[in-house]
């Protein structure tokens, strides 16, 4: 039987909004298509810590995003270490992110400097979490 956090990890890897192309497969993504920054910023707005209903962007945990050619590097943390989700919010957005169209390899480096306080919160995200 599956968890919830599988149950997640699976429909939220096909949840993508309609700008993107989920491929099942590796050998299925173009060639020779061009990744971009912002394509992987709006991808990374579909991932969410699921103790948290604010997407990893707004939350502040990405700290940077490179792309060089197929391969996507990502800096993020989480909201602590040791956070009970943190494997689970890596795996999907590796997953997510290797989903683009282009994407060969997307590499995940977790760091904890600097630490994730709230303050680095949007300020969109605040407001709705304060209604």
């Amino acid at each position: 039987m599956l968890r919830f956090w599988e149950i997640y990890l699976i429909l939220s890897t096909f949840l993508l909004n309609g700008k993107h192309k989920i491929a099942l497969d590796p050998y299925l993504k173009g060639e020779g298509t061009i990744v971009t920054k912002e394509e992987v910023i709006e991808v990374l707005k579909t991932c969410y810590d699921p103790e948290i209903p604010i997407n990893i962007i707004d939350l502040g945990l990405v700290y940077g995003v490179e792309v060089e050619g197929d391969l996507v590097h990502i800096k993020m943390t989480l909201t602590m270490p040791g956070c009970p989700m943190g494997e689970l919010i890596i795996e999907n957005v590796k997953r997510k992110v290797e989903a683009i169209e282009g994407v060969k390899e997307a590499k995940i480096e977790l760091v904890w400097d600097p630490p994730w306080t709230p303050d680095r919160i949007s300020e969109e995200a605040m407001k709705r979490i304060t209604k």
